[in-house]
């Protein structure tokens, strides 16, 4: 069977500085010239990964914001757009505001992705705002009134804090409305101490944009082999044909994998590829031989 490659990126494909390795990526051309079917599922959004991965030929969709969108890399278009409730997300809203926090909303209008934010009330938020303002990320715009952005198809309110505090605000939107959003609390590596939650729609997960992407685009009888780092990754883990951990992985999602290779900082991905894709091709010559 055909294999289908789909890896996380941060702490997986991508080294510690967030970057692609000049090995990767030339590897990683070379593949896709020959046919490699390869793929990327991540928090990010279209517009980080064109920055982030830019010049590789990438035929099959991207699955960015853990689901909430499926998009053609080179234009950013959206093919599936996983929006959360209006009055889901109005409620979710006074919770954040009760909870002390400000959210960044990350929605698309109806033309262009947008993200909004108002007060930026921590060195997370900052931290954040200044690395995609740095990366000239187009999405970003103030606000007078956070609410007027609910008007657009909200795909993600992010908050970052302290993991106490975010911790127990998951707890209360979870209480209020299991079922029907898709929460995910992690530190960022890039910037430790501050932890961001992530709020998305029921069906925004990457097991789900996985399963659109088989029936969609010609992959039902291909192996799904894919690669993550943290436990927003289990999920997929389920459901691939093969999991595969990175050495630095969340001990919980190695207990998914079915494989553990190294590290992010070693190319480890992309070597693991490369030598699966020459066995598979090598076996499908002989078959096709004799």
């Amino acid at each position: 069977m055909t294999p289908v490659y789909i890896s996380d990126l941060d702490g997986t494909l991508l080294g510690n500085n967030a970057k692609l390795s000049s090995f990767s990526k030339k590897v990683l051309d070379e593949l896709l010239q020959q046919g490699l079917q390869f793929t990327v599922a991540s928090a990010r959004s279209v517009v980080s990964m064109q920055t982030m991965l830019k010049g590789l030929n990438l035929r099959l969709p991207v699955i960015e914001f853990n689901g909430a969108f499926i998009s053609d890399f080179d234009s950013g278009r959206h093919e599936i757009i996983n929006s959360i409730s209006p009055n889901i997300v109005e409620s979710i809203y006074k919770l954040i505001l009760e909870f002390g926090c400000v959210p960044f909303v990350s929605s698309f209008n109806g033309t262009e992705d947008c993200v909004y934010y108002k007060n930026v009330i921590n060195d997370g938020m900052r931290w954040y705002l200044n690395d995609r303002l740095t990366n000239k990320d187009r999405r970003w715009r103030t606000i007078e009134d956070l609410t007027h952005s609910f008007s657009d198809r909200v795909v993600c309110l992010t908050v970052i804090g302290h993991a106490q505090q975010l911790l127990e605000l998951e707890s209360a939107i979870i209480e209020i409305h299991r079922g029907s959003v898709e929460t995910h609390l992690i530190e960022n590596q890039y910037s430790p101490g501050w932890y961001w939650l992530t709020i998305h729609d029921y069906k925004a997960t990457k097991d789900q944009a996985i399963q659109t992407l088989v029936e969609n685009y010609g992959l039902k009888k291909s192996d799904i082999v894919v690669f993550g780092d943290q436990i927003n990754d289990i999920k997929m883990f389920k459901i691939a044909d093969c999991a595969i951990a990175v050495a630095n992985a969340d001990p919980e999602l190695k207990r998914y994998a079915t494989l553990v290779i190294g590290s992010n900082t070693e190319d480890s991905v992309v070597k693991y590829i490369c030598q699966d894709w020459s066995n598979r091709y090598a076996v499908q010559l002989k078959s096709d031989i004799t």
